[in-house]
């Protein structure tokens, strides 16, 4: 029997060599070498995470933050490589949540869907 880290660690390879790693990547870097760019999606990011860890502490959000949040990402979206690099890691998600679906499976068949449990 395969060693199971040894199929994660492949799987890992396989992520890595997926057309939609391949295409995130290019995008990110397009992003990162271009310098207006790489300030907007730090910007973008700063927010997401300074909104995230308020969350996480239980912290409220204020109206203040959540429109300069909207305005962040508005602009991001406005500007072409980053909204690119956003499609691409969209799609790279769509297919960890799909391989994140398969590895649940069997636990999934053991416990059952929480609505047939009742």
């Amino acid at each position: 029997m395969a060693n199971i880290y040894d199929s994660a660690y492949d799987l890992e390879k396989a992520i890595r060599d997926s057309e939609e790693f391949q295409e995130l990547q290019k995008a990110y870097d397009a992003v990162m070498n271009d310098e207006s760019a790489k300030k907007m999606f730090e910007d973008f990011r700063d927010t997401q995470i300074q909104l995230q860890e308020k969350q996480m502490q239980g912290q409220e959000i204020t109206e203040e933050e959540v429109e300069k949040a909207k305005g962040v990402v508005e602009l991001v979206q406005q500007h072409e490589q980053i909204s690119k690099l956003m499609e691409q890691e969209q799609r790279l998600n769509v297919l960890i949540n799909d391989v994140s679906k398969i590895i649940t499976k069997p636990l999934e068949e053991l416990y059952g869907q929480p609505e047939q449990q009742q």
